[in-house]
């Protein structure tokens, strides 16, 4: 009787129905672009049939929390893009399951767990980045900047908008890559004095970008990737890297403790590091985990790679509740309501 059934259900063209119905559903958080999720998901999905992904996305800040927050009864089954500094506070509590992908051996050593078995691994990296409005800069008068201090010159009162650390990926590893360059003291005086100069810190990384491509504000300080897409679109904005060194976050990947679908999940972050991720991946990032695969997205500053500041991820992640809690107190009377 069954064997009809199947054979009702596929003459009628339903058996792709009651075969998802049998798939392994994961939640997985994330912090990805909203254009990236639809890829990711069908990529995914494509390889693993027997696998249905539910994303939960929101802003880095807002995800990182809300994991912690769910620590002792976990929601999600994986992250699959969301900060290593997040990752390796969440390593730090315990709340991440021990498993080495398939094929991660092969990923850059500073990309990647060193642990073993490995918590987490990673995806593409991401630096902090100027979008500079260049018919807005001709309107005001603004200079074109060439360093993180160019944007202290007065010209740039209210012209300057920026992630705030504690919601956003992109405004953390900003201020971790004033640290790593300037020293803790330096960043903080560096932050007080460009705090006269920024009209509002927003709660997501691509925000900034957005706004200056609009013409809303001259200088948007965002991410590398927000930058070339929007510039890739015609926007009338230059991609800035500073001289005097940016700060960057690597994407990545991890099954979380306690998931009820480990095989599943496993699964997932064997695809994570494969080959066919990683050039998804590079239709976004220039700079991708896994040597040898090349990038295809287009207008990347040529040189961004070479001026990386020195980041010890471990050491920034474990203190990074005491570092944003006094970005707070500090700056925190300029930033954007939240929704």
């Amino acid at each position: 009787m069954r064997r009809v059934i199947l054979l009702a259900l596929a003459l009628a063209g339903l058996a792709p129905a009651a075969e998802a119905q049998q798939r392994t559903r994961l939640t997985v958080y994330t912090a990805l672009e909203n254009e990236q999720l639809a890829p990711f998901k069908q990529a995914a999905e494509a390889a693993l049939r027997d696998v249905e992904i539910a994303w939960v996305r929101d802003s880095t800040g807002v995800i990182t929390a809300r994991l912690i927050a769910e620590r002792a009864n976990p929601r999600a089954d994986m992250v699959w893009g969301l900060s290593v500094f997040s990752l390796l506070q969440m390593e730090g509590m315990d709340m991440l399951e021990p498993y080495t992908p398939q094929g991660a051996e092969a990923l850059r050593a500073n990309m990647r767990s060193d642990r073993s078995p490995m918590t987490w691994t990673g995806m593409d990296a991401f630096v902090s980045a100027i979008c500079f409005n260049t018919v807005v800069a001709q309107q005001r008068n603004l200079p074109r900047p060439t360093t993180w201090n160019d944007l202290l010159a007065p010209a740039f009162r209210g012209q300057v908008v920026m992630p705030n650390p504690n919601s956003s990926g992109t405004g953390f590893l900003t201020m971790a890559g004033w640290i790593g360059a300037r020293g803790e003291q330096g960043a903080w005086d560096y932050m007080t004095r460009l705090h006269d100069n920024i009209q509002v810190y927003t709660h997501s990384g691509s925000a900034p970008c957005n706004n200056a491509a609009r013409g809303e504000y001259g200088v948007g300080i965002s991410f590398d990737m927000r930058s070339v897409t929007l510039r890739n679109q015609g926007a009338p904005i230059e991609i800035i890297v500073p001289t005097d060194g940016v700060g960057f976050d690597l994407e990545a990947t991890a099954i979380l403790r306690g998931t009820r679908n480990q095989a599943a999940a496993r699964r997932l972050a064997d695809f994570a590091v494969s080959r066919p991720a990683m050039e998804l991946y590079g239709r976004y990032y220039a700079l991708l985990a896994l040597p040898g695969v090349e990038p295809s997205v287009r207008n990347y500053p040529a040189d961004f790679g070479e001026r990386l500041v020195n980041a010890d991820f471990r050491a920034v992640a474990a203190r990074r509740d005491e570092l944003l809690r006094e970005w707070a107190r500090r700056f925190d009377g300029k930033s954007a309501p939240r929704n």
